[in-house]
């Protein structure tokens, strides 16, 4: 069934919000249950990756299930997704994953929008963004190529690791990212820190479409 363009930016705006206020949400919750670190990663961890697998498997079929910039870029550059179409995929992710961000603070009675002040930068953090959404990207592209029913679990399992193996803890979206400049909590990341996240996140998809592209012997075909 095909669904026109005003039903998919539907999708995107709405699975983008339920993903970043899945991420800030459950960072404000671990944050308070508990004063360890790791446990609090962990609690922010699991909820991530459950609603990955469930918002793909719901709305894969109505949008594709980007809800990420770098993703829909890389699709338009397929031709499986066209300009302009990608273009307003970007925007409904951005708005998207505004609005999860102050749902989240809603739901926890913090201040509706608060600019994170949590320090995100410098070379070791780029090259993590870089390798977490080019492993993003790689399981996506391959898992369509050999496993197209398992993307949603490919890609909450991923993410789910790619938390812990990341020394950014794996952001891998530069929509996601601007919404968690939103907030200062647990996820939160400066806003004067985005450019260089969102910079290493295209790289990294682009390293990934280039490589898939060559290892499957052209395009990454479904």
């Amino acid at each position: 069934m095909q669904f026109d363009l005003s039903r998919r930016l539907v999708a995107e705006v709405l699975g983008t919000a339920l993903l970043v206020a899945t991420v800030v949400g459950s960072g404000i919750m671990a944050d308070r249950l508990s004063d360890d670190v790791a446990v609090s990663l962990l609690g922010n961890t699991l909820p991530t990756g459950a609603i990955l697998l469930v918002l793909i498997t719901c709305l894969g079929p109505v949008s594709g299930a980007h809800f990420n910039p770098a993703v829909s870029l890389v699709f338009a550059l397929r031709g499986d997704l066209k300009a302009a179409d990608a273009v307003f995929y970007t925007l409904a992710q951005v708005v998207g994953g505004c609005v999860g961000a102050i749902v989240a603070h809603a739901m926890f009675a913090l201040p509706l929008v608060e600019l994170s002040s949590t320090v995100r930068t410098g070379l070791p953090q780029w090259i993590a963004e870089v390798v977490a959404t080019f492993g993003l990207v790689f399981t996506i592209l391959f898992g369509l190529r050999f496993k197209a029913d398992a993307i949603p679990a490919l890609v909450g399992l991923y993410i789910t690791a790619a938390y812990w193996f990341t020394a950014s803890t794996s952001f891998a979206n530069p929509a996601v990212a601007i919404a968690r400049s939103l907030t200062d909590t647990f996820s939160g990341i400066r806003p004067l820190d985005l450019p260089g996240f969102i910079l290493a996140e295209v790289a990294g998809a682009l390293l990934a479409l280039a490589f898939a592209s060559w290892f499957l012997g052209g395009r990454a075909k479904a």
